[in-house]
């Protein structure tokens, strides 16, 4: 199984790119991070069309994911309209997002109606929201943060492994 981990954080590192690691870790599986700042189109194409599960990481900036993720998904094609692909189609996905207080967690259901309405992906429910108050310093996560992000990790894995032996999963479509 392979799943990577998008952080759509404006520059790589941070609080972000932790998080998403940690949960990274626990899934038990073939994992890779991908900094959306520092990677192209056409790699980050191939690289969502073969991965088995998908973990898009954000800051929360104005109570909404970041700028630099939602550009990623606008260019994400969903096999509708004259499009040739849809990579997002019949996955699994987990949200992981930080922000600087608890006030900004519901930024997590924007993202979570996204994937799922938009383009038909199965959310990992709930989502994984981490503020100030879950790092020990700017890369480190503190013990039960860890843990309970690991707990996602392994979660995703196993949402994975049920939507790609499913056939009624992975049929499902965008509806619009």
């Amino acid at each position: 199984m392979r799943i990577i981990g998008l952080v759509g954080g404006p520059e790589s590192g941070g609080r972000t790119s932790t998080a998403v690691a940690e949960v990274l870790a626990g899934t038990g599986a073939d994992t890779e991070l991908v900094e959306l700042s520092r990677t192209d189109g056409p790699a980050l194409a191939a690289a969502l069309a073969e991965a088995d599960a998908v973990i898009f990481g954000s800051p929360v900036y104005r109570a909404t994911y970041s700028a630099v993720l939602k550009s990623v998904l606008e260019d994400t094609e969903r096999g509708t309209w004259g499009e040739t692909s849809a990579p997002l189609q019949g996955k699994a996905a987990a949200t992981v997002l930080t922000g600087a207080s608890a006030h900004h967690f519901l930024a997590m259901n924007d993202l979570r109606n996204v994937l799922a309405g938009f383009f038909a992906v199965q959310v990992l429910s709930p989502g994984l929201y981490l503020d100030h108050g879950a790092y020990l310093d700017r890369v480190t996560l503190t013990e039960d943060a860890a843990a309970l992000a690991k707990a996602h990790g392994a979660a995703l894995a196993d949402l994975a492994a049920a939507v790609r032996a499913s056939r009624a999963l992975a049929a499902l479509t965008p509806q619009v």
